[in-house]
Order: C-alpha cells, then structure tokens, then sequence
C-alpha cells in the first residue's frame, strides 16, 4: 500500500508573538566648533510583523503542528545624527487556501474565525510589530531646544491561535467506507490516493484536478462516512467539514457491496444524507451526482436495471460508473462539469442580487 509523504494535518494551535518596536535613543550633536549641538536622537526601527499568506500549493498544516512558537524580529534602536533604527524582519507563514484562524484566547469569543483564507496570495497580519519609539530629536521645539528624553518602543502582540483548514473543492465525492471514492479520483484525475479493499483506508482528504475541454476543476475524495459522523463518531466532524465547502456533492453508491453483502443502498443513501442534514441542513441543498459505482462487479445488466428504478422512485438519475475500467468515466465527468458550471452561475447571480440590495446601491 502507498503511503503519503506528507502527513494530513488540519488542526494546528500557535502563538504569533511580533517584534518589539525599537528604542527611540538621546543622542546631541558633538559637531566641531559647536560646543553645544542640538539633539540628534533617531528614532527606533519598527517590530517585525508575523502574517499569514494562502498559498495554493499546500495542503497540509503540518509545519505548524511542529512549529508552535513563530516570533518576528524586534525593530533596532534609533541611532545617533538622526538614523532610524532598521525595522524588524516580517514573517510571511505561508498555510493552505481554505485555512480559517481563530483566536485561542480563553477570555475571546473563539466561535468565529478572525480570517478566512480562501484567494490565493490573500495575506492576513496576525501579530502586528510595535511601532518604533521616537527619539529625542523630535521633541526639540523653540522653546525646548535640548530635549534629554525619548520614547521605547512599542511592546509586541502575543497571540494564541488556532487554525483549521477546510478543504475548497469544486466536487466532493462522498459515500460510505469501501465504495471506491479513491479508486475513481484516481481514473478522473492525476491524483494517487491510497487504493485497498477495506474500510477506511482513506483517512486523509485527496484532491485531483480534472479537465473538461479547457475547463479545470477540483475534485475531493472525502474518507468515509458512517452514520452518526455528524455526532462525532467514525471520522466524524473531522471530515464532514471538508465538504462544507464542494460546490457540487457526488455520491457514491457501492453495487459490489450490493451483490457481495446485500447492502441496503437506498438506505445507505438516505443515511448518508441524514449525516449531511444533520451536520449542515444547508448542504442538501447542493448540487447532487448520484453513481451507481463498481458497475464492473454487476454482470446482469437487469440489476442494474433494478437498482435505478428504485432511485427513479425517488426522483434520481444515477449515473453508471466503473473506476478501476473507466466505463461511464467520460458521462461522469461532463455531468460534474455541467453542475459546478451550473453553482458557479448561481453563486454569481446571489452576489449580484446582494450588491442590488445593500443601501445605496
């Protein structure tokens, strides 16, 4: 079985400490011929600040689970002959799109996030340098005109902070342990998940890009789920959250368990969607792709047969796939097309109508 090299991690709690400001310094002129010069004191350089950047080509949050501490660089103290102090160093942490941060703090209402970062580049300052201190060539007046004091620096921010990444994908392929979501995003995509004949082999989120003509977009295999996922058990919401955010949900009914165990998969179904339900009512109202998967392990096209007419009582059109020979692969993948294409439209029309609706539009 092939291990990832990258460990999935989307859970990781740190403290953003940034930079001190500087000293601003008392400093006089010593000139030659000027036996009493005027002050001369810089100003301190700022703290360095520790800021956050989305960065597309991360998927994990592994870093930061083994870096707790990130701490940026204080600013320098002002100089003499009016020099600034140079500032302190920014850290840039770089996380993956879809990273939410909240704040840690016991005494901080830590239920919504400070920062959602969803663009790519999108960058969020979360510890801000302390401004420099001035020195005391800024506080000669004409009435002042040897000033004998400056200001410190301002102290750093010290923050506690966790991070959770949700997954962004345009497609989420869901369904119960072992009904070969990894199989088949391997055949739509350049993605290798780990592939094995047993429930929850699957215990990361993969992601594949797939092509559609010069269209591209992304799929997710989310592991398994189980009823009650939405109460914690299984891989609960651990998981379930990665599909908050798939435009378009591709369920995937299991016929070789069908033929091999007798498995109930209207009720699998209505299961599944029970868990969704229960975790986030809004998500049944995305966009659905229902297929009937391993269709390779069903030789008698009647069963098939049998099967979608139970989902066409329920108002479904399955689609007839088989990930480990590619058939139905080509119909799959235009209807998935054509869904987020559809969502995409929809989110775009919602936006226009809100910007209509807000005061002064």
């Amino acid at each position: 079985m092939r291990m990832s090299a990258h460990p999935f991690v989307d859970e990781a709690l740190i403290t953003a400490v940034s930079g001190r400001g500087g000293d601003g310094v008392v400093a006089f002129r010593r000139e030659k011929f000027v036996p009493r010069g005027g002050p001369s004191g810089g100003d301190g350089g700022r703290g360095g600040d520790v800021v956050f950047v989305a960065d597309r080509n991360l998927s994990t949050l592994l870093d930061l689970k083994r870096r707790r501490i990130i701490r940026a660089s204080r600013g320098a103290d002002g100089g003499t002959n009016d020099k600034k102090g140079a500032s302190g160093e920014t850290v840039a942490i770089h996380v993956p799109i879809g990273t939410m941060v909240f704040a840690a703090d016991a005494d901080v209402d830590c239920d919504e996030p400070l920062i959602d970062l969803r663009q790519d580049g999108q960058r969020w300052v979360a510890a801000r340098g302390g401004n420099g201190g001035h020195g005391n060539a800024r506080f000669k007046t004409s009435t002042r005109r040897t000033p004998d004091f400056a200001l410190p620096g301002q102290e750093a921010q010290n923050r506690e902070l966790r991070l959770s990444l949700k997954l962004l994908a345009d497609v989420g392929l869901v369904g119960f342990p072992n009904a070969g979501k990894s199989t088949l995003l391997r055949r739509l995509s350049a993605a290798r998940p780990e592939v094995a004949s047993y429930p929850f082999t699957t215990l990361t989120p993969s992601l594949g890009v797939v092509e559609f003509g010069d269209s591209r977009f992304v799929v997710a295999d989310i592991p398994g789920l189980i009823e009650g996922a939405s109460d914690g058990a299984g891989l609960g919401h651990r998981f379930l959250r990665h599909i908050e955010r798939t435009r378009v949900i591709v369920h995937l009914l299991d016929l070789g368990a069908w033929i091999a165990e007798n498995r109930d998969l209207i009720a699998d179904y209505r299961a599944i969607r029970q868990e969704l339900k229960r975790y986030r009512p809004e998500m049944l109202e995305r966009q659905e792709i229902v297929v009937l998967h391993k269709i390779d392990l069903v030789p008698e096209t009647e069963r098939i047969e049998f099967m979608e007419n139970q989902l066409g009582e329920l108002g479904i059109q399955p689609i007839r796939v088989s990930g480990a020979t590619g058939e139905g692969i080509p119909d799959l993948i235009r209807a998935m097309h054509q869904a987020v294409e559809e969502a995409i439209g929809n989110e775009l029309t919602a936006a226009s109508e809100s910007e209509l609706s807000e005061p002064g539009s």
